[in-house]
């Protein structure tokens, strides 16, 4: 069994949930409150995970997070986890409900209201070490927030916001693969669309952090070769295990920071009324931002080439978009419902997100509507 302790401490072996009773004991929290959604309750995985737990020891299960968590979903968390007296939480599901229980790991000894806190408005620095303590574990294998500094939240004036602080990385990752194993196809090819969007936005970013750069390197190589089994094939179980390896990965270069695709992914997925997938609003940008890049970045785009088996002669950003569509996902945002008229508010949006300082190529509002409307 593998035990990482980078950035936070990783337990990666197919059945390391057996061995969360130690981790929260490690991590201090003896009346954890349960961060899931209704999807994770339905395929059985809320007792697969828990089911080594002292019997009486979790103390509620909150499972209405939304598909992207919102401010109002972490207040209705905040006032369980008031009510029965927790010390901790235990996030179980895919980024939503990781996030989601981040947010309430700060309200939970901060005063609100979470808006205060989000990083594009000055409130890093306002989130200290009093935060609740977290265990993560993941049941999908993309978004890597088991091992992230950052929440991402839809807030009640409609902006999709980060909130990011060493403070809320979970104290322990608890990264089972055999969790992942029932995951649907598309679902499958979504999330690992997201961490190979992770791992090629950390890489081209212009901060210079040469561990993070090689920890993206390998998820991006890992997750090239693993995904199209893992989709194909959702009971392989080495696919499963290097998909999951991956995302943690993917998120452990965020030192480096993302960057457009990401600017843009959050304003979109901001758009309740569509409940768009985080990871297939990357898998959709990241071949024209790849195409944008290309000209200030080409030395780190030709380590890229290499890490997914292209040639430098070929089209990296066509290649991008082949290999998502042959994952069976969406290449243009209308396939999905958006509309047209959201473009301008989205293109403005992306400028103020917290990612966009960190592209690989500065960018304005004028090159995200060409962007956005290269992929309509």
């Amino acid at each position: 069994m593998a035990l990482i302790n980078y950035i936070t401490t990783v337990r990666l072996d197919f059945g390391a949930v057996r061995l969360l009773s130690e981790d929260l004991a490690a991590s201090g929290i003896t009346r954890p409150l349960v961060v899931t959604d209704k999807g994770v309750i339905a395929a059985g995985l809320l007792d697969k995970a828990l089911g080594h737990l002292p019997k009486g020891m979790v103390r509620a299960v909150f499972d209405d997070t939304p598909t992207n968590p919102t401010e109002e979903g972490v207040d209705a968390a905040l006032e369980m986890y008031r009510a029965h007296d927790c010390d901790g939480l235990i996030a179980l599901g895919g980024g939503s409900p990781m996030d989601l229980a981040k947010g309430v790991a700060i309200l939970a000894t901060h005063e609100g209201p979470l808006l205060t806190y989000a990083a594009v408005l000055g409130g890093t620095p306002k989130i200290t070490s009093a935060a609740a303590p977290i265990i993560a574990i993941p049941t999908t294998a993309g978004t890597g927030s088991e091992v992230g500094r950052g929440a991402v939240i839809t807030f009640r004036d409609g902006r999709k916001l980060g909130v990011l602080s060493p403070y809320i990385v979970p104290r322990r990752a608890v990264c089972d693969p055999d969790l992942t194993l029932g995951l649907p196809p598309m679902l499958t090819a979504a999330t690992g669309m997201d961490a190979i969007s992770h791992c090629v936005e950390c890489y081209t970013s212009p901060i210079d952090n040469p561990v993070a750069a090689a920890i993206a390197i390998d998820g991006l190589e890992r997750a090239i070769r693993a995904l199209p089994r893992a989709v194909s094939n959702g009971q392989d179980r080495e696919a499963r295990r290097e998909m999951m390896i991956a995302a943690f990965e993917g998120a452990m270069a965020f030192q480096k920071g993302l960057g457009s695709i990401h600017a843009l992914s959050h304003p979109l997925g901001a758009l309740r009324e569509f409940k768009l997938h985080h990871g297939t609003l990357n898998a959709i940008l990241l071949p024209p931002v790849t195409r944008f890049n290309m000209p200030v970045a080409r030395d780190k785009y030709a380590r890229i080439h290499q890490a997914v088996g292209v040639p430098l002669e070929d089209d990296l950003a066509h290649w991008f978009e082949r290999y998502s569509a042959s994952l069976g996902l969406p290449t243009k945002l209308s396939e999905i419902g958006v509309p047209r008229q959201v473009i301008p508010a989205v293109a403005k949006a992306a400028v103020a997100d917290h990612t966009h300082a960190t592209n690989a190529r500065p960018a304005s509002e004028e090159d995200y509507l060409r962007i956005l409307e290269e992929v309509f």
